[in-house]
């Protein structure tokens, strides 16, 4: 349907098949049950050769006709909602969890040093002028207090303002999820685009190629292992192709479905050899980096804190609220652990496969350079090859059946004109 879309409406099997990547047969069938569905018209040219035609408005008709289609349209729009909720729920936590021990350690604190009040002297008491509770002058500190306000980055010169803030950035809650697990896979659509630059490389030469110029675009094929061509067959299996040997042995392969197309093609940009994109750890910004750390590392100390005063024997007739949060702290402790060592463990992980993929980057470029490099030396092949590339444009004017119109209207027609 994308492809459709981005071809204005008017198609062949081949067209589809190089702007999606997808196999001839799956372009094929689907291109008929769409055009069935979506009040699509076939027009056959002379030639034989089929050319899809949509209305603009198709999507629409798909809708109206089809629950499921509407069904998954709303169904798309509320997991939007519900993933955005889950994605800043992970932040919330985690200046919930702060907050809340927090409390409860001023709450604990305030308990041991009441108690200490009613124990002490009061003669002693009052020498020294009254009680004074204590507290750790840690808590207290205003900077402490300034990371839980929106403008702390404004307030404190390690974090300055951002600014010109760019519309995919993101807000600090998200940014917390991003550090915790990342953004998602950067190389998620690979094989698509893998298919679709191979086909455009086919387009490119006119729906005759040599290996050597497909190699660059797969996997596990290196200058060592290159004259074995099997990886070819993937290829041809998925757009139709045929293999064709020249009286010098030489083989090329030629894709007839792919050369025939509803418009002129234009130049297409050929990128040399496909490139995987390197997983990042986050895209979260520095400042928001340093935040999730900071917030992180403040949460498992303060924890610390709270788990070796919950051991006084205060604790006990402190009310709910301590109880509550002693019920519960098993599970603080085990987010904090987790928030901490998650990302660590997701970084080493992702080095790992970074080698990975600029390994197998490395192989790809090295194809295409021996591409260029060997020109000379495969100029046999590529002029062989050159035999079976064409082109076949199919205008209107080719057109002699179509079902936009009457039938009998078109034989009458087809009468006159001869």
């Amino acid at each position: 349907m994308q492809s459709v879309e981005a071809l204005n409406y008017r198609v062949t099997v081949g067209d589809v098949a190089l702007k999606s990547g997808l196999d001839v047969q799956i372009a094929q069938q689907e291109l008929l049950n769409l055009a069935s569905s979506a009040n699509g018209h076939l027009q056959v040219a002379d030639t034989g050769d089929i050319v899809y035609l949509f209305p603009q408005d198709f999507r629409n008709v798909l809708r109206n006709k089809y629950w499921r289609l509407r069904l998954k349209s709303w169904l798309e729009k509320i997991w939007n909602v519900i993933f955005y909720l889950l994605r800043i729920s992970f932040g919330i936590i985690l200046i919930a969890s702060i907050i809340l021990v927090l409390i409860a350690i001023v709450v604990i604190v305030i308990g041991m040093s009441s108690n200490r009040d009613d124990n002490d002297n009061r003669s002693i008491n009052n020498s020294r002028g009254g009680g004074m509770m204590f507290f750790p002058r840690f808590w207290f500190t205003p900077d402490f207090f300034y990371i839980f306000s929106p403008n702390y980055h404004r307030r404190n010169n390690r974090f300055q303002q951002l600014e010109n803030q760019q519309e995919n950035e993101l807000n600090f809650l998200e940014s917390i999820y991003s550090f915790l697990f990342g953004d998602g896979n950067p190389n998620q659509n690979l094989e698509e685009r893998r298919w679709r630059e191979i086909a455009s490389v086919i387009q490119s030469a006119k729906g005759a190629v040599i290996a050597e110029q497909i190699a660059p675009y797969l996997d596990n094929i290196t200058i060592y292992n290159e004259r074995d061509e099997d990886y070819m067959l993937p290829v041809l299996t998925r757009f139709n192709g045929y293999p064709e040997v020249s009286e010098e042995g030489e083989i090329i392969y030629y894709f007839p479905e792919l050369q025939v197309t509803a418009k002129q093609t234009r130049n297409i940009n050929i990128i040399p050899y496909l490139k995987e994109n390197f997983w990042r750890f986050t895209i979260a910004t520095s400042q928001q980096k340093i935040m999730a750390v900071a917030l992180g590392g403040i949460n498992f100390v303060l924890l610390l804190v709270l788990g070796s005063l919950l051991s006084s024997e205060v604790v006990a007739e402190l009310g709910s609220f301590i109880y509550f949060v002693s019920s519960i702290y098993g599970i603080l402790v085990t987010y904090a652990i987790g928030y901490l060592a998650i990302p660590l463990i997701r970084y080493f992980w992702l080095q790992s496969r970074n080698k990975k993929i600029e390994k197998r980057n490395q192989n790809r470029q090295e194809m295409a350079n021996f591409l260029q490099e060997n020109k000379q030396q495969l100029l046999p092949k590529l002029n062989y090859a050159q035999k079976f590339a064409q082109q076949k444009v199919i205008n209107q004017e080719d057109i002699t059946y179509s079902t936009e119109r009457n039938l009998l209207d078109q034989v009458m027609e087809s009468w006159e004109n001869q």
